[in-house]
């Protein structure tokens, strides 16, 4: 009896950590971040706990069942890439059968959290999950494309919550929106420069190479992405009235990533790449931070 349960509680917790691995379940959680962090920059005095729990719950879900139909359907690529070869689907530990079966899941009681806030919200959870899985996941093949379509459903959880607040798209909404669109496009090229030769293997076609090299120019494109979000800090300023003080220290930072991504650009190596990785990590909390404390200075 003894030995049973031990073996039960084996075959669990390889569950659960499978399960963790299939979700991506720390970079759903920073999904999650930006989308409750942008409910308290908006919400002011129509601040809600249970949309709060409907909204973390909702977009977790959301985000698990896209992360989940798309390493089924890169299941055989997945195999190919040393960071992505022990994922339960690629290395046969999982079946596609659960997997659609989880995504299923997480599909329907996502929508059903995020409608309970606003049919918006709903509408905008499954356009990210179409766009993350059946758009972006099969361009990645083809062209380089797939970023900036990726980058749409990387930013919107962002847009639910902001619509979840203020009950409906506005131009602030927007303009987050935009900023958080703007933060993949650095953020990403610095994860596939440092994975090329792993996604060239895997013919993922994410960033253009020279002679089997990254195109030391993307860390001139990460640059001005990051410079382009002071174009939408002008109209937050009027219409949530920023604090001095703080659109100064944000656009600091927007600056501060852009030379990250200069940086890349002048050493091409693989150094400069973690460093605008490390920095982009670190650059959107801090973002999301000083706009919360925004609300309590004004």
């Amino acid at each position: 009896m003894g030995q049973s349960k031990s073996i039960a509680f084996h075959y669990t917790g390889a569950f659960i950590r499978d399960l963790g691995l299939l979700v991506k379940f720390k970079l759903s959680l920073m999904v999650v971040f930006s989308s409750i962090a942008t409910y308290l920059i908006f919400a002011g005095n129509g601040f809600s706990y249970q949309n709060v729990f409907l909204l973390a719950v909702g977009g977790l879900l959301i985000t698990f069942a896209a992360n989940t139909l798309n390493q089924g359907l890169e299941r055989d690529f997945d195999k190919l890439m040393e960071r992505t070869r022990n994922r339960p689907l690629a290395s046969g530990r999982m079946s596609l059968s659960t997997a659609v079966l989880l995504a299923g899941i997480f599909t329907v009681l996502g929508i059903c959290c995020l409608i309970l806030i606003s049919p918006i919200c709903a509408t905008l959870g499954m356009l990210s999950l179409v766009l993350y899985a059946f758009i972006y996941t099969p361009v990645k093949r083809f062209s380089t494309l797939a970023v900036p379509i990726g980058a749409i459903p990387g930013a919107l959880p962002t847009l639910i919550a902001a619509v979840a607040a203020q009950q409906g798209l506005t131009i602030e909404a927007l303009c987050f929106f935009a900023i958080q669109y703007l933060w993949q496009f650095p953020h990403f090229w610095s994860i596939a420069f440092l994975g090329h030769s792993d996604y060239v293997n895997a013919g993922f076609k994410l960033i253009k190479d020279i002679d089997g090299k990254p195109d030391p120019r993307f860390g001139i494109y990460a640059a001005v992405y990051a410079l382009l979000g002071l174009i939408f800090l002008a109209p937050l300023y009027t219409i949530i009235s920023l604090h001095p003080a703080i659109i100064v220290l944000v656009a600091c930072s927007m600056m501060v990533f852009a030379w990250y991504g200069w940086a890349l650009y002048k050493n091409n190596d693989r150094l400069a790449a973690r460093k605008l990785m490390f920095c982009s990590i670190i650059y959107l909390p801090v973002l999301f931070m000083m706009f919360i404390l925004n609300t309590y200075i004004n």
